[in-house]
């Protein structure tokens, strides 16, 4: 997740700095800043593991998340951010707001790990071509290392997979316009 936010500035604006300064408010705060609160809490006991395996522990990382993707957005709103940054911010809301429905309302723990995956692919795929799909390879071993680890069934990665491309890349996809 985080080359995503600096490839996708660097081919939207061209400019180191455009790419430095996108890449690194999409990146702080999609990925960095969740990332340390689900690591703190961990280390704190509050759930097992930076994984979250739990279901029921990934209340505040999800809360979080979508705190920390929302200011983000807000501040790309103002700041002018190109549309196709705005675009990204917006699928990972529509992802993040699909995963919780999973996860709580259906109380299923559908695979962030490969629904992040799969987004990414298929949004790379959005806006440079058919050549991002070679990212397909690493995408199948982060799903196939979920399952392989016990953290996930075959079923929940192929639905984080499923999820990562539709509700990621499709919605990604239709900001775009």
């Amino acid at each position: 997740m985080l080359i995503l936010p600096f490839a996708l500035a660097w081919h939207v604006t061209g400019t180191l700095g455009g790419t430095l300064l996108w890449g690194l408010l999409v990146a702080l705060t999609a990925s960095v800043l969740p990332m340390a609160v689900i690591v703190r809490g961990a280390r704190l006991g509050r759930w097992k593991g930076h994984h979250v395996t739990n279901r029921e522990g990934r209340v505040v990382p999800l809360l979080v998340a979508a705190a920390s993707l929302i200011s983000g957005t807000v501040v790309m709103l103002v700041g002018g951010a190109p549309r196709p940054l705005l675009a990204l911010m917006g699928s990972m809301v529509a992802a993040l707001v699909v995963s919780s429905v999973v996860t709580f309302g259906l109380r299923w723990k559908i695979s962030l790990h490969s629904a992040v995956a799969f987004a990414s692919t298929a949004t790379m795929a959005v806006v440079s071509g058919l050549w991002p799909l070679v990212f397909l390879v690493p995408a199948v071993l982060v799903a196939w290392s979920r399952v392989e680890l016990g953290d996930h069934t075959t079923a929940q990665v192929l639905a984080g997979a499923l999820m990562g491309v539709v509700v990621g890349g499709g919605t990604f996809w239709v900001l775009l316009d």
